[in-house]
């Protein structure tokens, strides 16, 4: 991936450059798949370190995995941010200080607050780190962002319920970077600010705790008694999820200076293909708007690792009821996550592949990799890499040859269609 074109801008951090082209923002839940969301085209990742984060089941980073992620990232031109977005009780500000000062050191660019504690702590004692408000402060209007651009802050990650007319008011009103959700994940309370998972499991949900109480199956019942038709479908109360690959022109018109995808607990598959085809988007518009065309390749990628229906969130309407997963309508991704490519020899059109999910002789597969490369191809003759013959790839992480149709590289991914 090549450098982007910036700009030059003024900031409390002295002169900065901001990407001439939205930033593309992807989620890694480990140094693996910032790795791929790198290599599949982010110009930057967020990730979580060991505290002080929302998603407190995701492996995490450890400091010394953060600065070879830095590292890694440096080589492409991205960035590495880093959530410290939990509402902080007294007692989780210890140490806050001592964190921060670990993150500047390690390379961090920036990290995405939501605690006023926190935000405060980062600009006193880590100068260098940039301080972006996370969107679990919910904020809806250009008054909220002037107040933290007063506050300081260069960037302003905006409530998942932020509509398009809003952001472009924002941005005809504040010199501010804005980031918008374009991608993932929608929570079914105001941008996280929930207490289910509190109330069910003591896990609480604002200081990385949530167990998405929304997504469980409920009985509805009065009295004692189940109120629910026999054979009727559970229902739960979770929120379609949001895709807007079909508007990248409408978000860019509108002035978003960073799109982010939602996952830190998705696969590397899920974090590949969605980056993948929101790269080849973003960059076809900016080549080229007045002959920008929506292709049906990139949507196709999407579904290929979406596992629950898609909307375009609050962005031009308010979602009814209709826009929530009431029913059974979660369905797997059509596509698995079967192996990893960790070399190519062109002279055999031969490919050594890391095992993810199990795949034998006579299977279709496809291979895909960054930039939209993609064939499909009947699984041949497979050997483990002392060349002795397989009947099934069935364990684990472990290395396989495989012969080829077309050429690919280290870090494509194969996977397998469903059923």
């Amino acid at each position: 991936m090549s450098q982007p074109a910036t700009i030059e801008v003024k900031s409390r951090y002295g002169k900065r450059h901001r990407l001439a082209k939205p930033e593309l923002l992807a989620p890694a839940g480990n140094l693996e798949k910032l790795k791929f969301a790198v290599h599949y085209g982010a110009d930057a990742v967020y990730i979580g370190g060991q505290q002080y984060g929302l998603r407190s089941n995701a492996d995490n980073f450890s400091f010394e995995e953060m600065r070879e992620g830095v590292e890694f990232a440096a080589k492409y031109g991205a960035k590495v941010f880093v959530a410290t977005n939990i509402y902080a009780h007294q007692e989780d500000l210890d140490g806050i200080a001592d964190y921060l000062r670990e993150l500047e050191k390690a390379g961090i660019a920036a990290i995405i607050a939501a605690d006023p504690a926190i935000v405060e702590v980062a600009m006193k004692v880590a100068p260098k780190l940039e301080v972006h408000l996370s969107t679990q402060q919910s904020t809806m209007n250009w008054q909220a962002v002037q107040f933290w651009k007063e506050e300081g802050l260069p960037r302003v990650v905006l409530a998942r319920e932020t509509t398009m007319d809003e952001i472009r008011e924002m941005k005809r009103k504040v010199d501010i970077e804005l980031e918008v959700f374009i991608h993932g994940a929608m929570c079914s309370s105001v941008s996280g600010r929930c207490v289910l998972s509190n109330h069910f499991t003591d896990r609480d949900s604002n200081r990385g705790g949530c167990c998405q109480s929304c997504r469980w199956k409920y009985d509805l019942h009065a009295d004692e008694t189940s109120v629910m038709e026999p054979g009727q479908n559970l229902f739960t109360m979770g929120s379609k999820d949001l895709c807007m690959i079909q508007h990248i022109p409408d978000l860019i018109d509108a002035g978003v200076d960073s799109f982010k995808i939602e996952g830190r607990m998705k696969s590397i598959h899920y974090v590949a293909s969605v980056v993948n085809a929101y790269r080849q988007a973003i960059d076809a518009y900016m080549d080229n708007p007045e002959t920008y065309e929506l292709r049906q390749e990139w949507v196709d990628e999407i579904g290929k690792a979406a596992n629950r229906p898609l909307n375009t969130g609050f962005f031009y309407t308010v979602p009814g009821a209709e826009e929530h997963i009431y029913e059974a309508e979660e369905k797997p991704a059509p596509y698995d996550f079967a192996a990893i490519v960790t070399d190519y020899d062109e002279a055999t059109g031969t490919a050594i592949v890391q095992q993810r999910s199990p795949f034998r002789p006579g299977m279709e597969v496809e291979f895909i990799g960054p930039g939209g490369r993609h064939f499909k191809q009947l699984v041949g003759e497979l050997t483990d890499e002392a060349g002795n013959p397989l009947t099934v790839a069935r364990h684990p992480l472990q290395r396989i040859r495989i012969s080829v149709d077309h050429p690919v590289r280290p870090f494509d991914l194969m996977r397998k269609k469903i059923g």
